[in-house]
């Protein structure tokens, strides 16, 4: 299987499967001498780990990650860091009765159309616990990010179409409630939405936006590496993510030149825009704005309820999944954004350290 890794310079390749001994990641290219520690990985691996509350897979784990290499004296000696987290709480006869059985919403039938063999143990590969070791790179990439004075943070803007005010946002209010959100009046309207969703035996979806804070003019390519389609690939391939925009994204389709342009102005003895359409990219190059993006989230397909589907054997037949799944897949992937967005950044900030003869000389200097 080709495709588990990402990245140019800072590059993460990730491994294992839901239901195997364990899962991990291998994360290349990071500079020697970044202060690292198991704190640090297990910090935001939490943020992500099952069973943090009710609106979560019942799932006992306690995602400890383990660092196997490329850290010395709690710093990164610039060799491949390999981090594993083990399995514990894997019930794979939880999954026998879809062992012949195509999963509406999951990608059992392309897995077997393309390899003739799936596990069909919680997907394999394609089960949202693969994450575990983009969560691992991105504390990583965050602790890089953030000795540069770079922040990454992401939050649930909208789930189950309740979505949070901009006139309420609060920053400290996303670790206030089980999901994520920045508005504790539509946290509670979710809570509501959402237990009735889970007596109904159904999910429900949402939007995940994330913020990049302190990042300077510069940053990407014009051509095939912009900062922005890096960033979109990097998040869609998330397996719960099914689009991604940035700035007014697909409200500037609707939107005129001269409402969607952002007028520029010098302040402070620097250029900046009086604006942020663009989410803080233009021509694929970040422009000194914060960069925003919003990544949209589907409905769990792992749902109780009965749905219609199809058999290896060819018969058609009436499914309900059991086992233990999350009633919804945002809370759990606002972390994950935020991984993916740091890694994405972490890659293209030392893809520019060869932008220029001027950047090479001041580096080379150093020495």
């Amino acid at each position: 299987m080709a495709g588990s890794s990402i990245g140019t310079l800072f590059k993460i390749t990730t491994w294992g499967e839901t239901h195997g001994e364990g899962l991990g990641v291998v994360v290349d290219g990071c500079p020697a001498g970044l202060s690292i520690s198991k704190e640090d990985i297990q910090q935001y691996l939490n943020r992500r780990k099952p069973g943090q509350s009710k609106y979560t897979t019942p799932r006992k784990e306690d995602d400890q990650a383990e660092i196997l290499s490329g850290v010395f004296e709690g710093k990164t000696t610039g060799t491949p860091i390999s981090m594993a987290v083990y399995n514990k709480d894997q019930r794979s006869r939880d999954y026998s009765q879809i062992k012949d059985v195509y999963r509406p919403g999951h990608a059992d039938y392309t897995y077997d159309a393309k390899y003739g063999i799936r596990d069909y143990r919680g997907g394999g590969r394609s089960s949202g616990r693969e994450t575990i070791g983009r969560v691992a790179a991105g504390a990583v990439a965050v602790k890089l990010l953030k000795e540069l004075g770079i922040t990454v943070t992401a939050y649930a803007k909208e789930i189950g179409g309740i979505t949070a005010d901009e006139k309420r946002f609060d920053i400290e209010e996303i670790f206030r409630n089980p999901f994520y959100m920045p508005d504790r009046e539509a946290a509670l309207k979710v809570q509501e939405y959402a237990d009735h969703m889970m007596r109904e035996q159904d999910s429900m979806g949402g939007i995940i936006e994330c913020t990049v804070q302190g990042l300077k003019p510069g940053i990407g390519d014009p051509v095939f590496e912009k900062l922005d389609a890096n960033l979109a690939k990097a998040v869609l391939s998330i397996g719960a993510v099914k689009g991604f925009e940035i700035g007014d994204g697909f409200a500037a389709a609707s939107s005129s030149g001269s409402q969607n342009n952002d007028a520029y102005e010098y302040r402070e003895g620097r250029i900046v825009k009086k604006s942020n359409h663009s989410g803080g990219v233009l021509g694929g190059i970040s422009d000194g704005s914060p960069v925003v993006f919003r990544a949209a989230v589907k409905p769990t397909p792992s749902i109780a309820k009965v749905q219609p589907t199809a058999g290896k054997n060819g018969a058609d037949i009436d499914l309900s999944i059991g086992g233990r799944h999350d009633p919804m897949i945002v809370p759990r992937a606002v972390v994950v954004v935020e991984s993916m967005a740091a890694v994405t950044i972490a890659d293209g900030l030392l893809m520019n350290l060869s932008a220029s003869m001027d950047s090479v000389k001041k580096i080379y200097g150093q020495w």
